[in-house]
């Protein structure tokens, strides 16, 4: 009686292993959870042009930071991603795992665009560097920078920045 329990025990044990795998996220809901945006908050650069509004999410710690645009497929016209660095100082960026082209454009603690890296290439690990300190970086989709006329020298908006 006590080895049919045990088999018994072995048998309800292989059942709920082999159920477990039901229960974890399919691949199309893992993809569907990295595409979601997060809360976004408004950003207006003003170029010559008049300015240009965004909606962006903010990644204000490391994880944010190291995460970033990783893994999505999708980002909407009017859509960024803003990186605080929370202090002033040279930064580099790369495309690791990052399937989107993107326009980078680095930005110092009073708003204005330092240096902008267009049209990035994606899944690269090449470096690509601020050029001179600064405090944030905002992607952008490719070739926005260029069609809305964004130049280094452009004041951006929002209340990460200080205005001099």
């Amino acid at each position: 009686m006590r080895a049919l329990s045990r088999v018994a025990q072995a048998a309800a044990i292989a059942c709920l292993i082999l159920t477990v795998p039901a229960a974890v996220p399919s691949v199309s809901a893992q993809t569907a959870a990295r595409e979601s945006v997060a809360e976004t908050e408004p950003l207006s650069i003003v170029t010559k042009a008049g300015p240009k509004r965004f909606e962006v999410e903010v990644m204000r710690d490391d994880a944010g930071r190291s995460r970033g645009l990783m893994f999505r497929r999708h980002m909407a016209a009017d859509h960024g991603m803003l990186f605080d660095f929370e202090r002033t100082e040279p930064v580099t960026m790369w495309m690791k795992n990052t399937y989107l082209p993107l326009d980078m454009v680095f930005i110092r603690p009073d708003g204005v665009v330092s240096r902008i890296a267009a049209d990035t290439e994606p899944l690269s690990t090449a470096i690509i560097p601020s050029g001179s300190p600064v405090s944030a970086v905002l992607e952008l989709n490719a070739g926005t920078a260029a069609k809305l006329g964004i130049q280094a020298g452009d004041r951006v908006e929002h209340p990460l920045f200080k205005p001099r």
